[in-house]
């Protein structure tokens, strides 16, 4: 049987294998610890050292941490992925039957702010759609303020902005 850390890496890396797009740290972190697999140091400990030893990339939009398995990380779990058992496996093949449409769905949408060279804040707003992009536009606006409700906006409304682009321009 595997060492603890090693057991939570190896489950991370299998969360991230089956699916086809990136999961937050919040997402696997709410998994994990509702499971009562083990505490939240530990397991931030293992997604660290994931990350550090190239199994795990991380890209960071918004405050969160969204994490991809990478060759490597595939290529571990091929020969270790063993050592995660059957029922934890089935938990999170459960998991992933009774949240994957809630799941695409936080990273369907997605917004950035940073401050501009130049003047206020450039807002990054971006749709997708099955991993495939239907959206990619950047907005000026003179606050921090708005920079935040933008992003906070575009979750709930980038689909209808998107449809609506569509109609005035075709």
């Amino acid at each position: 049987m595997a060492e603890p850390l090693t057991l939570y890496k190896l489950i991370i890396l299998y969360m991230l294998q089956k699916v086809d797009f990136p999961l937050s740290n919040a997402q696997i972190s709410g998994f994990i610890l509702d499971k009562g697999y083990t505490n939240y140091f530990h397991l931030q400990q293992a997604i660290s050292e994931l990350i550090e030893s190239g199994l795990v990339r991380s890209e960071t939009v918004r405050n969160a941490s969204y994490l991809k398995i990478t060759d490597s990380g595939n290529q571990t779990l091929e020969y270790f992925g063993e050592e995660v058992s059957a029922d934890i496996k089935k938990d999170i093949r459960e998991f992933f039957q009774e949240n994957s449409m809630e799941l695409k769905e936080e990273r369907s949408a997605m917004a950035d702010y940073y401050k501009s060279d130049k003047e206020g804040y450039l807002v990054r707003c971006q749709a997708k759609e099955r991993d495939i992009p239907l959206i990619d536009m950047t907005l000026t606006v003179p606050t921090k303020e708005a920079a935040e409700a933008l992003c906070a906006a575009w979750k709930n409304k980038s689909k209808q902005v998107y449809e609506s682009l569509l109609d005035m321009l075709l």
